[in-house]
């Protein structure tokens, strides 16, 4: 009687023990790469009593080759109860891709609970192995390379954040890897994101316990709306496999393979921005910002200076918009703005501001309007165009000349007044003495005037025969000309050099200027391949247009990494040089 007793009240322990327990449903995949032509286990687990009424998900994207097969299993260890129900379903992809398997759902205690979502990437067919321990199969399913991408259908000019990720198994060993071929982003403005080193953390993927470590951060852009694509990452890895057997000692004895790993291909569908409400004065920024005009002196004298500062701050695309020009009245002369830019790249996106500093100088005395300036913008938060318009400023000139009343200034003549003093200093007696003369045809003029046309004849011979030559030279004076143009585009970079962030930013500026005035396009929003396709199509050799297009990447890359001032130096002289040849050639 006592041992029915204590049985009912273990059980009743034992039940509400795993009663306690929160109701949860896990998937799980036996692999989550795999061919075309291989299956995958998919199962759904439980881990509380009395579950009903499972729903499998819709594998849309796979046909069923066998099941659902049901299990229970329950164990009572130090005692910890643990109960557990699964449905396991074998399944085969379709096609190739990057597939999601949805959510199953189960109804415990009147409650739905859903599973989890579970990733799978489906590559090409392979051959399946004879043996499952072959080093190289066992490599290819124990190590992932990933790309994430923070928004696969933002706006064109909405940041999206891409990262590669790199996730091995604990069954396995990485001993050296190299990239054999870095992600394009055609379609892209792309600012590689600085790391701190390649640190190895410890994650879920799929839900799998994995290591893994970044191998590269970028913030993309888009610049043009529809289907824009992003090529996989490839990789070199040289990865540790376990036979099975061990040493003398107990250690584990591996086999090294190398294999070829690629991420999947990412694809970002680029929404347009929209038409309706547009502004006319709207020329491309997307974003969350503030704008500003600011004068930093209202009253002065006239040739006395001021500044206009036009500034725009925020978070957004601040590289890839032109900031609003100010207008002026006529009597202010004001000269060409001076860009800055103070800016960061992260993963969250691009902050910081972009400012024009205007310099006027007023002529005459008065006051003087400067009108409000207004700045538009899409914010893809909200979907909506957003303006801000700034207040009139005033510049007031207290000293200086009058504003004439005509256009240009009038001359009076006026009659000439003779006074009684006007003659006064007019000398009325004269003093004569001899002059001391010489004969000028034993002078020294003389002879330099006899013999100077003599002399003359073939010098002018020479000079000419130097200048026929100079000019017959037409690759000589294309290199000069070519010359003089580098210098011209790249003396604000010379300006600059051992300020590394303003020395680039110069230096970008100025091959794009120069692209701009040479192939009348705006250069800035387009990519490198567009640049490539254009000087193709002016003949321009592949040396010259690779030289030219690394020297625009280094431009972007060397802001974020240590640069000394000689290397600086080396890149304004290849720069020049690039210049020099383009300008020969186009």
């Amino acid at each position: 009687m006592k041992l029915k007793i204590y049985t009912s009240l273990l059980l009743l322990f034992i039940t509400l023990t795993i009663n306690a327990q929160e109701p949860a449903l896990k998937a799980t995949v036996s692999k989550n790469k795999l061919g075309v032509n291989q299956r995958l286990r998919v199962e759904f687990s439980t881990n509380k009593q009395g579950a009903d009424n499972f729903k499998a998900p819709n594998f849309k994207n796979f046909k069923i080759v066998g099941g659902p097969s049901q299990s229970v299993s329950q164990s009572w260890i130090n005692g910890k109860v643990t109960f557990s129900k699964s449905y396991t379903y074998i399944i085969q992809p379709k096609r190739k891709g990057e597939f999601n398997i949805p959510p199953a759902t189960i109804e415990i205690g009147g409650e739905i609970i859903k599973s989890n979502t579970v990733k799978v990437i489906v590559l090409g067919a392979v051959d399946i192995p004879k043996n499952p321990n072959d080093p190289n199969y066992i490599a290819q399913q124990n190590i992932h390379l990933v790309a994430e991408l923070s928004k696969s259908q933002p706006y064109v000019g909405e940041s999206v954040y891409v990262e590669y990720r790199l996730y091995f198994s604990d069954n396995v060993g990485i001993y050296d890897n190299a990239i054999t071929e870095a992600p394009q982003y055609n379609g892209f403005w792309n600012q590689e994101i600085k790391r701190n080193g390649t640190p190895v953390k410890t994650g879920m993927y799929n839900g799998e316990r994995y290591r893994y470590a970044v191998l590269h951060k970028a913030l993309l852009v888009p610049t043009k709306n529809g289907r824009l694509t992003i090529d996989p990452m490839k990789m070199d890895i040289i990865v540790a496999v376990p036979t099975g057997r061990a040493d003398f000692f107990g250690n584990v004895i591996t086999k090294q393979v190398r294999r070829e790993f690629s991420s999947a291909k990412k694809v970002v569908r680029a929404k347009a921005l929209p038409l309706n409400n547009k502004p006319e004065n709207f020329t491309g920024a997307v974003g969350d910002f503030s704008f500003d005009v600011s004068l930093n002196k209202g009253s002065l004298k006239a040739n006395e200076s001021s500044l206009i500062k036009v500034e725009v701050n925020g978070k957004g695309n601040l590289k890839l918009f032109e900031l609003p020009k100010i207008e002026t009245p006529e009597e202010l002369e004001i000269y060409q703005p001076e860009r800055k830019e103070k800016i960061s790249v992260t993963s969250s996106g691009i902050n910081g501001s972009v400012s024009d500093t205007y310099t006027v100088v007023p002529e005459f005395k008065g006051k003087y309007k400067i009108p409000k300036t207004s700045f538009s913008y899409f914010d893809p938060k909200e979907k909506t165009y957003k303006t801000i318009v700034t207040d009139d400023l005033y510049v007031d000139v207290l000293e200086g000349k009058p504003l004439p009343k005509n256009q240009s200034d009038i001359v009076i003549k006026q009659d000439v007044k003779i006074t009684g003093d006007d003659f006064k200093y007019l000398q009325t007696t004269t003093s004569f003495e001899p002059v001391k003369t010489t004969i000028f045809f034993n002078s020294i003029l003389f002879y330099i005037l006899l013999f100077l046309p003599i002399i003359s004849i073939p010098v002018a011979i020479f000079i000419n025969k130097k200048k026929e030559e100079r000019d017959g030279d037409i690759v000589g004076n294309k290199k000069r000309k070519a010359d003089r143009l580098a210098k011209k585009y790249l003396s604000e970079a010379q300006k600059e050099l051992g300020n590394k962030e303003a020395f680039y930013e110069a230096l970008e500026r100025a091959l794009h200027n120069y692209l701009k005035a040479k192939l009348g396009i705006e250069t800035l929003d387009i990519s490198s391949e567009k640049i490539t396709f254009l000087l193709q199509d002016k003949k321009v050799d592949n040396t010259t247009i690779n030289s030219f297009i690394e020297v625009l990447n280094d431009c972007d890359f060397a802001r974020y990494t240590p640069i000394t001032n000689l290397q600086m130096e080396q890149e304004y002289e290849k720069a020049k040089e690039i210049i020099t040849q383009l300008d020969k050639q186009l």
